[in-house]
């Protein structure tokens, strides 16, 4: 996702009103007037620095955000923020409690209240998307046209990284899509049967949501995340152009496209497409 999109979603109020609850006792804090008359402050004299409780509340907060933003394989400005905004959230309502109980049932009282009325944005752009709902359908497809090359998505809907994931992998489908280069996803968490063949671990703990498997003629020929030769599993950021170098993306639809009928002219206009891009 480019810096001019990401901007463009963060114009979008679930963004900025989360940013300001996320920042809210701090900015109450650090604004004069606002502090000598939540906080009961008398006197020029006073101060509305952080105290060390709320500096350890502040700072712990950011090292939970932090590694639980690197577990979900967050890896734009969107995603950390997304990802952020419920801890940051609790840190806040921890910090008003602290200053008075009245205050912290407030804020949270709030938070439930943005949260019913500004849901956080969901993908709305152009997708080729296929969603197998059986097993049996989905390697009912991958053999029906060995020509076909799949791209599947192995994912469940109460992960965060599938969650993260999703756009990415929608636009990615809306790009390369075509007859003989398709998508698909298959939520594993309603058909445990594929996860157990695949080898995905479908656990609240588990490292391999979501799983990508690239299948040629009928036949998984690669998948991220993989193990290395010892057998550990390795880290695999899934961002855009992570995506499209492991997979090849580029390739794959210059071959696919060569199938086509008037392959020499599609083959013409898919690099013409890639230069502009």
């Amino acid at each position: 996702m480019t810096w001019k999109k990401q901007l463009a979603l963060l114009a979008k109020p679930y963004y900025w009103v989360n940013i300001l609850l996320a920042i809210s006792y701090m900015l109450a804090k650090k604004t004069q007037f606002i502090c000598t008359r939540l906080f009961n402050l008398i006197g020029e004299d006073e101060d509305c620095d952080l105290d060390s409780r709320e500096v350890e509340i502040l700072f712990f907060l950011l090292i939970v955000v932090m590694i639980r933003s690197r577990k979900t394989g967050s890896v734009t400005m969107i995603n950390y923020l997304a990802s952020s905004f419920l801890y940051t959230k609790v840190a806040n309502a921890i910090l008003w409690a602290y200053a008075d109980f009245r205050y912290g049932l407030g804020f949270l009282l709030l938070c439930v209240l943005v949260g019913m009325v500004l849901p956080e944005p969901s993908y709305r752009g152009p997708e080729h998307i296929t969603y197998f709902r059986t097993a049996q359908v989905f390697e009912e497809e991958l053999l029906r046209d060995k020509r076909t090359t799949w791209l599947i998505c192995f994912y469940t809907v109460w992960n965060p990284s599938c969650v993260n994931f999703a756009p990415i992998f929608a636009e990615l489908s809306a790009e390369y899509n075509t007859d003989h280069l398709k998508f698909g996803k298959i939520d594993i968490g309603r058909i445990p049967d594929v996860a157990q063949k695949y080898g995905i671990a479908d656990h609240s703990y588990s490292r391999q949501l979501p799983t990508v498997i690239l299948f040629q003629q009928g036949k998984e020929t690669d998948r991220r995340p993989c193990t290395d030769s010892k057998g550990k599993l390795q880290k695999f950021f899934f961002s855009s152009d992570n995506v499209r170098a492991t997979f090849g993306l580029n390739q794959l639809y210059k071959e696919a496209v060569e199938r086509l009928p008037s392959a020499p002219n599609k083959v013409k206009e898919a690099k013409e497409s890639k230069k502009v891009q």
